[in-house]
């Protein structure tokens, strides 16, 4: 069997041309949709991601600020600035770059971001609305992974989907939304995770499979069956034998080439996905302050 590898970077680019439609409608009218990032601290891995969002951003001529502070920043300051992006007309979203230094609680700064500005889509507001299955922003890691399926036609109504992962960023939310009625929707979905005995067992009985749990090279051949799809969310760098550094993901590829019908690489799956998303949800927010939606 011949693996088809679910290309993010050319799905990503057909996003963008469909976008660039609607940005230049906004601009039209006066209005260029904007992105306010919070970037606490110098982790490497959140600059970089922050660094290609903002270039994204750039690129499609659309307006972005990062506001960074440093490591010892105080729980206060960060409530305060959000506090003021929210009150900022400038700004139609507001993206808190994770994770965050152990001292601030995430969730108190995630809940305190404008729902109508949360373009990441982890307020309780937002959370909230998808679980009742009417999402206004929906996370954009789970929203690029459900295009995969509307592009590439993969029906999930009848299947067994199993959700590696639960943490609220990709697996709760995507275990949610496969479950929910609709086209390239309507699965049977089952949520694994640490405390989950004899895991395996569930992806071998999986017709797709999505990993997000961060550990290098965990799915391998004999852990899925012959046919089965893997939706790979995991970025994790390791070394090569050179010793130079490079990225992988969850699912060792070269493992289930031949068994998998269908898997997105890392890098260039699921990833660049992740930040078109971000940028339609920036653009959504700014059309929906244009029709004074809530």
């Amino acid at each position: 069997m011949d693996t088809k590898i679910l290309s993010g970077v050319d799905l990503s680019s057909e996003v963008y041309t469909k976008l660039r439609e609607k940005i230049e409608s906004l601009k039209n009218q006066s209005i260029t949709p904007s992105l306010a990032v919070v970037l606490v601290g110098n982790n490497p891995a959140s600059k970089v991601y922050v660094k290609n969002k903002i270039k994204r951003f750039k690129d499609l001529g659309l307006d972005s600020s990062t506001f960074t502070f440093p490591e010892n920043v105080t729980e206060e300051s960060l409530l305060k600035k959000i506090s003021d992006l929210n009150n900022d007309n400038a700004f139609h979203g507001i993206l808190v770059q994770l994770p965050l230094p152990g001292h601030i609680d995430s969730e108190k700064i995630l809940t305190i971001i404008d729902p109508k500005k949360d373009v990441d889509g982890f307020h309780p507001v937002n959370l909230g609305n998808l679980t009742a299955g009417s999402p206004i922003f929906i996370p954009c890691t789970p929203k690029g992974i459900l295009r995969f399926f509307e592009h590439y036609k993969i029906e999930l109504s009848g299947k067994h989907v199993v959700v590696v992962g639960r943490s609220n960023i990709v697996g709760r939310p995507i275990s949610i939304l496969t479950s929910l009625k609709g086209r390239y929707l309507n699965a049977t979905t089952t949520i694994c995770h640490s405390g989950s005995s004899d895991l395996f067992k569930f992806t071998q009985m999986a017709d797709v499979i999505i990993l997000a749990l961060g550990k290098p090279h965990f799915l391998k051949s004999e852990h899925i069956k012959q046919g089965a799809i893997v939706i790979d969310v995991g970025i994790n760098r390791i070394e090569n034998k050179e010793g130079r550094g490079i990225l992988v993901g969850d699912a060792d590829i070269k493992s289930l080439e031949g068994k998998a019908s269908a898997i997105t690489p890392v890098p260039g799956g699921v990833g660049p996905m992740t930040i078109a998303m971000l940028v339609e949800n920036t653009v959504e927010a700014a059309e929906r302050l244009l029709n004074n939606e809530s």
